[in-house]
C-alpha cells in the first residue's frame, strides 16, 4: 500500500523519538502530546528512570490506544545516557530525535530538521535552538567545546573565546562544535557507530561528548538556526539540586579528562579536579537555601 503524501517524510523508515524521564511532572505530558500529535510516521520511546509522579503510567493509560507510543520503566535512575542507549537498542526509525522532556516541539519542526538530515551528506547531529517561554534562545544552544581556557574564561568573566558562542544566533544552518543536547536529531547509524552515549556520564556533558565525537570521525554539526523550540526548566534540576549539580561537575571532569590536551599534564588536571569540586560544593549552601522557596511558589501555583 502507497503511503499517504501526509506521512511521508525524507526518511522512509519511522522516525524514532527518545524521550526520558525522570520525575519531569506535567511538561512531559505536553512533549509527548506534541511528538504524537504529528502525522509523520514516527514512533515514540519513552524511557522512565524510576519516577514517583506517576505522570509516565498516566500518558501511558492516555495513549494506550495509539501503537506508535513505547515506554520503558527502568526500577532506578539509569542516568540520561544509558536510558537513551537502552531505547536506541529498541528503535526502528533510520533516524533518531533525543529531546527532553520539558520541550514542546511542532510538525514543522520536525519537517525541516529531517529535511536537513536528508539534505546535508556530511551531517553526523542537528541541534534547534531552544528557547523559553517568552521566545529568549538560550545562549547552550550554541557552543564550543568547553576546553580549559574557554571555561576559564566564561566562569571569571575574561575577555577571549568562551564556551557559548556571544552573539546572535543567526536564523539559517550553522556549523557548530556543540548543540543544546535539548533537541538532538541524527542517523541512526551514526548512533550505532558511536555505540550511543558515553554510559560513564550520568547527567550532564553527555551531549557535548557525544557532538565532540561525530566531529572526531569528520562529519559535522549543524545547528538549525530557524528552527526555535520551546524549552523548559527540568523539574528533576528543581526538586532535586545538589544531585543534578554533582552529577554536572562529574561529568564535566569526565570531559576534561577524556578531551582537552591540557588534562596530560598531571599538575594541570589536579588544579582543574580541586577547582571543579570546589566550585560544587561552594553552590550546595545556596541551593538548600533555594529549595523551600521553589517548592512553596511550585505549590501555590500547582505546578507540582
Amino acid at each position: 500500500m502507497a503511503t499517504p503524501a501526509s506521512h511521508r517524510s525524507p526518511f522512509a523508515l519511522a522516525l524514532s523519538v527518545i524521550v526520558v524521564s525522570a520525575d519531569s511532572g506535567p511538561t512531559l505530558r505536553d512533549c509527548v502530546r506534541g511528538v504524537l500529535a504529528s502525522t509523520l510516521p514516527l514512533e515514540l520511546i519513552l524511557v522512565d528512570n524510576n519516577s514517583h509522579d506517576g505522570v509516565p503510567e498516566a500518558i501511558e493509560r492516555a495513549h494506550a490506544h495509539d501503537a506508535r507510543l513505547k515506554v520503558i520503566y527502568n526500577y532506578r535512575n539509569l542516568g540520561f545516557g544509558p536510558a537513551v542507549n537502552l531505547a536506541a537498542k529498541q528503535a526502528h526509525g533510520q533516524a533518531l530525535m533525543i529531546l527532553n522532556p520539558d520541550c514542546l516541539l511542532q510538525q514543522g519542526d520536525l519537517q525541516r530538521l529531517l529535511a536537513l538530515l536528508s539534505g546535508q551528506p556530511r551531517a553526523g547531529l542537528i541541534g534547534a535552538v531552544v528557547c523559553d517561554a517568552e521566545g529568549r534562545p538560550d545562549p547552550a544552544s550554541w557552543r564550543r567545546d568547553p576546553l580549559l581556557q574557554r571555561s576559564l574564561n566564561s566562569l571569571l568573566g575574561r575577555p577571549g573565546e568562551k564556551i557559548n558562542i556571544e552573539r546572535e544566533i543567526p536564523s539559517e544552518v550553522v556549523e557548530a562544535e556543540a548543540v543544546s543536547g535539548a533537541v538532538m536529531l541524527m542517523p541512526r547509524a551514526m548512533f550505532q557507530r558511536l555505540d550511543g552515549f558515553d554510559e560513564d556520564y550520568f547527567l550532564h556533558c553527555e551531549d557535548l561528548d557525544l557532538c565532540r565525537r561525530v566531529r572526531d570521525l569528520g562529519y559535522q554539526v549543524l545547528l538549525a538556526g530557524d528552527v526555535r523550540v520551546q524549552h523548559g526548566k527540568g523539574s528533576s534540576s528543581r526538586h532535586r539540586p545538589v544531585f543534578v549539580s554533582r552529577h554536572k561537575h562529574r561529568g564535566m571532569w569526565r570531559w576534561f579528562r577524556k578531551h582537552d590536551p591540557a588534562a596530560r599534564n598531571p599538575l594541570t588536571a589536579g588544579v582543574v579536579w580541586l577547582g571543579i569540586w570546589a566550585h560544587f560544593l561552594l553552590q550546595i549552601p545556596g541551593q538548600l537555601w533555594r529549595l523551600p522557596r521553589k517548592r512553596g511558589a511550585q505549590r501555590a501555583t500547582g505546578s507540582e
